[in-house]
């Protein structure tokens, strides 16, 4: 009887550990697969993912790519990539969403805010807030050095549905620039111009005293470009801004459309002014970049005054590129003087986003944010050391003055398999840029230098329209309007310079057309995103 019991005793104690030791095994299978933020790989046990991207030109094959191969052996994820056909991947992307076989990420894709915030809100995009609290090591420091990027990126309901694309181009941030032939200021005996008087008179001395010294009256005072970046004379325009800033804006919380106001006018008043008087080349409101190039490019003699362009896209790096100079903003009738600023720090806000299908959201979340790490931002969009960039050596100076952190190996129109040429959050800070070694006459030496005499005429109470998350009927009613009001004002912009339409006569009938497209509507639609984000 007593070894009886001992046997039920003993049984007793191996079912009571066994127990035991299947409770600990059971513990142990829910810890974490990821490793300790910040620790490479990020991963105990290797993990795929799938990722849908659209094509990159310059790639050739993303799954044998380099930086594909080095960053798998780095963190231990494998990818299974689905690569979309650049042409017509918006609309595939749709039809993908649609039939609910949507992979774990979604990758630069250029969904939009309101898309973003769509499937966001019904839960196919994965909110990132908590994983970012956790795990973003590299988030959490750019949002610390770079407030306005996480503004970017979140909701007016304080949701983070994606990880953005990050390259903080200092001449991307005042793009709109006007440039001067600086031979023919010599030539004049004139200086830059600090008024929209002093331009004209410019202007006038161009056309009239033979600049170039051909005997001939070729020379062209103005011009600007049909649908270049910048390149518009009105549209934004350079020569708007000292009347009224000529972009919708807001000032004192208020949206601003200047369209329909009467500095507008007096603006397209001014420019009218210059056309009649043989000031502004008449190709501007149609010549595309060939033809507004074959201006500042004549062969022989110059003929090309002054021209506005973000980018100088009227001359070649070779060609006559560094003879012109800028001019600052111009000061107009009523003392304005005013840079157009353009905040250029989100390149794309929905580069990265993890979808409810992701298995392991917390691997997804670690593979992304481990890329704004700068050694890893290098590798991913410039290359391997050695290979497409490497150290200058001492004295090497970069574009901020400094000496050069790294000089690219340039491989102009190369299609290669050594990174992902700017595919997937990536982050480049202006401190990043600027370090890169420049050769003597680089353009964006010359950008860096002209956007410095730009930077002391930002406003102070002018606040350029930021990113908004609108609702879906604001964003239907917005698809509607838009682009009938643009193509309707920048149409009439032109017609009221060249003189087809009558500025005095038409002007009325000119407002009325924008208030039946919907411009009230379509400042009201970004009041209420402003509002809701803002206030």
């Amino acid at each position: 009887m007593i070894r009886k019991r001992l046997f039920f005793l003993v049984l007793s104690i191996v079912f009571i550990t066994a127990c035991s030791n299947d409770e600990n095994t059971s513990a142990d299978s829910s810890d974490p697969i990821v490793t300790a933020a910040g620790e490479f790989p990020i991963v105990k046990e290797k993990v795929e993912l799938d990722v849908l991207i659209p094509a990159n030109a310059m790639v050739e094959d993303f799954e044998t790519n380099a930086f594909t191969k080095w960053y798998e052996e780095k963190t231990g994820v494998h990818v299974n990539w689905e690569v979309l056909p650049a042409e017509g991947s918006t609309e595939q992307l749709n039809l993908i969403m649609t039939s609910g076989e949507y992979p774990d990420v979604i990758m630069d894709m250029g969904i939009g805010r309101s898309q973003l915030r769509l499937y966001g809100e019904n839960g196919t995009f994965l909110a990132l807030n908590d994983l970012i609290d956790e795990y973003g090591v590299e988030t959490k420091k750019m949002f610390e050095d770079m407030p306005l990027v996480e503004d970017d990126i979140t909701t007016p309901d304080g949701d983070i549905f994606s990880l953005p694309q990050v390259n903080e181009c200092y001449h991307c941030s005042m793009p709109q620039k006007m440039w001067v032939y600086e031979p023919w200021l010599e030539e004049l005996g004139m200086d830059i111009p600090t008024t929209t008087e002093e331009y004209k008179d410019l202007l006038l001395a161009i056309k009239n005293n033979d600049p170039n010294g051909n005997g001939k009256a070729d020379e062209i005072p103005l011009s600007g470009q049909y649908n270049g970046w910048y390149t518009s004379l009105a549209n934004p325009g350079f020569l708007m801004d000292p009347f009224i800033y000529s972009a919708l804006h807001i000032v004192d919380g208020k949206v601003i459309a200047p369209w329909d106001k009467p500095e507008y006018k007096e603006g397209l008043a001014y420019l009218r002014d210059l056309y009649e008087e043989g000031l502004i080349y008449s190709g501007s409101f149609t010549q595309n970049a060939e033809q507004f190039k074959q201006l500042g490019e004549n062969p022989g003699t110059p003929i090309l005054g002054t021209a506005v362009s973000a980018s100088i896209a009227y001359a070649d790096v070779d060609g006559r590129m560094n003879d012109y100079v800028v001019i600052p903003p111009l000061e107009g009738p009523s003392g304005q003087r005013v840079t157009h600023f353009v905040p250029s720090l989100v390149t794309r806000p929905a580069e990265f986003i993890i979808t409810n299908k992701a298995e392991h959201p917390e691997v997804a979340f670690r593979w992304a944010d481990a890329m704004y790490n700068e050694d890893i931002t290098m590798r991913s969009v410039i290359g391997r050391e050695g290979e497409e960039w490497f150290k200058p050596e001492e004295g090497v100076l970069a574009l901020n003055g400094e000496q050069a952190t790294y000089e690219t190996i340039t491989k102009n129109g190369h299609i290669h398999n050594a990174h992902w040429d700017q595919t997937g959050p990536s982050l480049r800070t202006k401190e990043f840029r600027s370090s890169r070694a420049v050769p003597e006459g680089d353009i964006e030496t010359l950008l860096w230098g002209a956007t410095e005499q730009y930077e002391p005429y930002l406003s102070d109470t002018i606040e350029p329209i930021p990113p908004l998350f609108f609702s879906e009927e604001d964003s239907n009613k917005m698809a509607k309007i838009e682009q009938s009001l643009s193509d309707f004002h920048g149409e009439m912009a032109a017609a009221f310079i060249t003189g087809e339409s009558d500025l005095d006569s038409d002007w009325d009938e000119y407002v009325n057309t924008l208030q039946q497209i919907g411009l009230e509507e379509f400042v009201g639609i970004y009041q209420r995103a402003y509002d809701e984000k803002y206030k």
